[in-house]
């Protein structure tokens, strides 16, 4: 396949490079989910003395793939390099320390001559800690609260995201309940795990999403938190920090007429 060419091509360069001490994947690769759509998450690890030293090497290891269409330097959980290749392949190099590595996902050992990546892969998984799990909660309430002043605004679009937003938090909630080892992928993974009835509401409610019917997925989306309210506040660690609010965004939602399909 295309993706484990592109793979082999950098991770051989990368294997002469002094400073690297392991390389692995996560994302869909790691896990061994990637189809032909996927885009690849190549990790580095260096010594953390050695970070400075290693990173204006990465765009040489980049290339000798192929030729890029696009690259640019990001930094979101570690330097980050995200490449587009002329044939489309995805590409994203990040380059971590022991020290900085943020052990979530699964991994899949590329290259580690001295064992490095052992207790990091001993610590994978895809599940919510109890204050993730508090985070989703709280987040999916709160976007729902700037939904309806977004609403009453008469801002259709960003009305559209902040439920967009919500959805995106209630995602993970939905898997903490009926896929917990998978809740970190939240709406990446809603159509693999999702049990019929609730993905068939949350495709509901995106259906609505549009500026002209985004107050009936408002609407579809509190009746889905309210089928999902006793178990979400059986389980969240502080239920009482969010639940006022989402007391009074549930009789908004319930309440307003113009939210009927």
């Amino acid at each position: 396949m295309i993706l484990e060419e592109a793979v082999d091509t950098v991770v051989s360069s990368l294997t002469k490079d002094e400073y690297v001490q392991a390389i692995f994947l996560k994302g869909s690769m790691g896990r061994n989910e990637h189809d032909e759509f996927s885009d690849i998450d190549l990790y580095c690890l260096v010594n953390a003395e050695d970070l400075d030293l290693f990173l204006p090497n990465r765009m040489r290891h980049i290339r000798a793939y192929k030729e890029l269409l696009f690259y640019d330097e990001i930094f979101i959980v570690a330097p980050q390099i995200l490449a587009v290749y002329e044939n489309l392949v995805h590409l994203d190099l990040f380059t971590v320390t022991e020290e900085n590595y943020v052990a979530k996902d699964f991994i899949k050992v590329l290259h580690d001559p001295d064992g490095r990546l052992a207790p990091l892969a001993a610590k994978q998984n895809l599940a919510l800690e109890p204050a993730e799990f508090q985070d989703a909660v709280d987040d999916a309430v709160w976007f729902l609260y700037q939904y309806h002043a977004a609403s009453r605004r008469g801002n259709d679009l960003w009305s559209i995201q902040t439920l967009h937003n919500a959805m995106t938090n209630l995602s993970k909630a939905l898997l903490h309940k009926y896929k917990p080892e998978r809740a970190q992928l939240g709406m990446k993974d809603m159509e693999r795990s999702l049990p019929e009835e609730p993905l068939a509401a949350v495709k509901r409610i995106y259906a609505h999403m549009t500026p002209e019917h985004h107050k009936q997925a408002c609407r579809f989306m509190v009746d889905l938190m309210l089928r999902e309210e006793a178990w979400i506040f059986a389980h969240v660690p502080f239920p009482l920090k969010i639940k006022p609010l989402w007391d009074a965004m549930k009789k908004i939602g319930s309440a307003d007429p113009r939210t009927n399909a």
